[in-house]
């Protein structure tokens, strides 16, 4: 245990934030390649002439494969590490979004789309658990927040190529896939120097390797700061030390029994209703504004601003998430995702649904800062991947539903109708994250999981 705490009293510095850009760089171009489907689908329909229900699967093919990569990676990373996982998924990714760019039809551009969603989803779903663990309980809130918050870099580039690069040819839409596909090179180069995490290696028994893990950022971080290291503090906490081999059963089996079950139905409910509510929003969007009279290249132009408004909404978040814990945090920018989406729904003029649809985008992707830093901190180091890789496969059902649900009742109920239902959605997240979520802020990840009941359970299953 006196290793972990070494590792907790060290002040943020040049290593961490190292650790923060090679992590955030995976989640710009994970959200790159999901957003930028949305201003593939034009083109899409017109090469092959697809109606609107292929045109839904397309949509729901990236968010179909996270399901599937964001459960197996979380499985993969507590067994082989989180390193390992994080490499060949960013692989994985990367070859199948060059076969969708060159797919010669609908089906093999629609399978392309499935598996390059299931290397994304993998990655997606690995990066926070392991960056966590490698930060202070004081600063990890902001931390995981901020890494977060790549994402919206990712859906800003998209929207630039859906509006600069897709419209320049008959094939802009297969060099937009390429575009994102090519930077996985330079940031594949990049991990082959990252350490794997010290929390999984002492669990695994691997002792040494932890310790000399925590030595080199010991002492990167010394050289950083210039200054001597706080001292070790002296910690009570004890983590498990005997865990059982972790399978699909027995993850679902501990996550739903009597110690953990609350945890995990907040957890998996708040992933569900914001997953519905932005990939519903985010894949409509363009579509619904030229459905209220504006044209393709001011829907993508109004989109570019609507995508904006993710930045300071991610960052104003991973800053409150520190002053006002997690489980506040979300709720609040919950709420406002629910005020917004109600006011969005009243809307009717192209600037008023565009500002409208800014202050929903911050809001949304604020609740995903607080989320992304919420979920690890509630499952133990012997199944954190795997909790967290299925409670993000959880809410990429509300993903993979969003956008045929949003499109019947836009059918039916129109716009307002459309928004009205996601306002609905969100209430219930917020109500249920305020009454049932846990209190993390300032608490160290072993204090949060280690203690009484999880560990208890740990124990007995692992005899």
């Amino acid at each position: 245990m006196t290793l972990l705490a070494r590792l907790d009293r060290l002040p943020l510095s040049r290593p961490h934030y190292g650790l923060l850009l090679i992590g955030g760089l995976g989640y710009t171009f994970d959200g790159m390649d999901s957003a930028v489907v949305a201003f593939l689908l034009p083109s899409a329909q017109q090469v092959w002439g697809l109606d609107n229900g292929q045109l839904g699967l397309i949509g729901s093919a990236t968010p179909f494969g996270f399901l599937f990569g964001a459960a197996i990676a979380g499985l993969l990373g507590d067994r082989i590490g989180r390193k390992k996982v994080m490499m060949y998924a960013l692989a994985f990714y990367a070859v199948f979004s060059v076969v969708a760019a060159f797919s010669p039809n609908y089906e093999t551009f629609l399978v392309a789309r499935v598996l390059a969603g299931a290397g994304a989803g993998a990655e997606s779903a690995i990066i926070a658990p392991f960056l966590s663990e490698f930060v202070p309980a004081k600063r990890r809130g902001w931390f995981v927040g901020a890494l977060a918050g790549f994402f919206s870099f990712g859906f800003v580039m998209a929207a630039l190529i859906g509006r600069f690069v897709v419209p320049i040819s008959e094939d802009g839409w297969r060099i937009a896939q390429l575009i994102t596909a090519l930077p996985i090179v330079m940031l594949l180069w990049w991990r082959r120097s990252l350490p794997e995490s010290p929390r999984f290696l002492l669990q695994q028994g691997r002792h040494a390797e932890a310790e000399r893990v925590v030595v080199d950022l010991e002492r990167r971080v010394e050289k950083a700061t210039g200054e001597a290291l706080p001292p070790v503090p002296e910690t009570t906490a004890r983590p498990v030390t005997e865990t059982p081999k972790v399978t699909f059963g027995r993850a679902l089996k501990f996550m739903w029994s009597p110690a953990m079950a609350k945890r995990t139905a907040v957890i998996w409910l708040v992933w569900f209703v914001i997953t519905f509510s932005y990939y519903g929003f985010f894949s409509w969007i363009p579509t619904l504004l030229i459905q209220q009279g504006i044209t393709v290249t001011k829907s993508f132009e109004f989109s570019i601003i609507i995508y904006l408004a993710q930045i300071p909404g991610y960052f104003s978040a991973a800053w409150l998430s520190e002053k006002l814990d997690r489980k506040n945090t979300i709720a609040i920018y919950l709420t406002g995702s629910a005020i917004s989406a109600f006011w969005l729904s009243q809307m009717e003029t192209p600037l008023t649904i565009t500002v409208a649809g800014a202050v929903l985008s911050f809001f949304l992707n604020g609740t995903y800062a607080g989320v992304y830093s919420y979920t690890p901190e509630v499952f133990p180091t012997w199944i954190r991947a795997t909790g967290t890789g299925l409670s993000s496969a959880f809410g990429r059902v509300g993903s993979i539903l969003a956008p045929t649900i949003i499109g019947l009742t836009a059918a039916s109920l129109g716009f307002a109708g459309v928004f009205g239902m996601t306002t609905a959605v969100l209430v219930v997240g917020v109500v249920c994250v305020l009454v049932f979520g846990l209190s993390t802020a300032g608490r160290s990840l072993e204090d949060l999981t280690e203690r009484g009941g999880p560990a208890e359970t740990a124990k007995e299953m692992a005899k």
